[in-house]
């Protein structure tokens, strides 16, 4: 084929596509248009993690590691009730050691990577750690908590029970620290709940009112077994009143001091009463009221709850702000 007649052929072809090529496209753009395809729906996608949000559902090279706890070797396993937490046993950039798994309930099986890790079962204030290994193959690791219970009660000198609103518990160690003081283990416990701890000797605090109804005790705590201890307050609920004759209304606006044999003072209040537990002893109360200072002595015998009345017709009761006495109050 000559040059000339090659060239002719090239833009005839150029031609060609020039004309034809929107009719083609139109017929295929009618196609696609009239073409219904069916499509299976979109299944749904599983998280990266798993419910918790923690916890790849890949496991990779992750072995299961069972965790059991008793209360002592020869008690069955709890079944709930025990905190898991494992953590690494290297500290971290913020100096402590990373958490990789916490559990509640009782036997769990955690997926750890092959290593080494601290793991803490806590039941309670009773606890124990323990430094696993975590090879390549399921393994089963137990922990004897050696702990047991303790149930705090309190009742009057003559046995009658004391409201539960009135009484509370404070548990602490038993040994005394470098400063004399002991360390607080369980503060604000109520009546007969049950608190769980290491089996051994505690320091028991508890507290009748607010003021000094307070018996302090050392109790033992032993392995696998509910321990009931109840102790005896020594001491009654007062009511002071300020009045003008026994029996009579008392008296608003008035402030109040209580104060023992030896002056301390121990309770102060301002209203027409003042309401509070003591112990047993004797004390004295200081009653003002506008520029009138009334004093009395009393007695607080064990169980024998009463009302005071300050009366401001005694002689020997009323006294000036100014420290002179009266006869009488006009």
């Amino acid at each position: 084929m000559s040059e000339r007649k090659y060239s002719l052929f090239i833009r005839r072809a150029i031609f060609a596509l020039l004309v034809f090529a929107p009719f083609h496209a139109a017929a295929q753009d009618k196609v696609d248009t009239d073409l219904k395809l069916t499509l299976p729906g979109i299944s749904g996608y599983a998280p990266a993690t798993g419910d918790r949000g923690d916890r790849p559902l890949a496991l990779g090279n992750l072995k299961q590691v069972t965790l059991s706890a008793q209360l002592t070797a020869e008690s069955p396993e709890l079944t709930q009730g025990v905190i898991w937490r494992v953590f690494r046993p290297e500290p971290g950039d913020d100096g402590k050691l990373p958490l990789v798994a916490d559990e509640q309930g009782g036997t769990r099986v955690i997926a750890l990577e092959p290593g080494s890790y601290l793991v803490h079962a806590a039941f309670g204030r009773a606890g124990a750690t323990k430094r696993i290994t975590v090879g390549n193959d399921e393994q089963r690791e137990n922990f004897i908590l050696e702990a047991g219970g303790l149930k705090l009660d309190a009742v009057l000198a003559n046995g009658m029970p004391i409201p539960p609103s009135k009484l509370k518990f404070s548990i602490y160690e038993a040994a005394e620290g470098s400063d004399g003081d002991r360390a607080l283990i369980v503060p604000n416990v109520s009546p007969n709940s049950i608190v769980r701890l290491n089996a051994g000797v505690y320091h028991v605090v508890s507290t009748y009112g607010v003021v000094n109804a307070v018996i302090r005790s050392d109790i033992r705590v032993e392995a696998g077994k509910l321990t009931e201890a109840t102790v005896e307050h020594k001491a009654a609920q007062l009511t002071l009143k300020l009045v003008r004759a026994s029996g009579g209304e008392a008296i608003a606006d008035t402030s109040w001091s209580v104060l023992t044999e030896s002056g301390d003072v121990v309770r102060e209040s301002v209203g027409p009463f003042a309401s509070m537990v003591l112990a047993e002893g004797n004390y004295a109360v200081v009653a003002k009221n506008r520029d009138r200072i009334y004093q009395k002595d009393f007695e607080v015998k064990a169980g024998q709850n009463r009302d005071v009345e300050v009366i401001t017709s005694e002689d020997a009761a009323d006294i000036r702000s100014d420290g002179s006495e009266r006869a009488a109050v006009e």
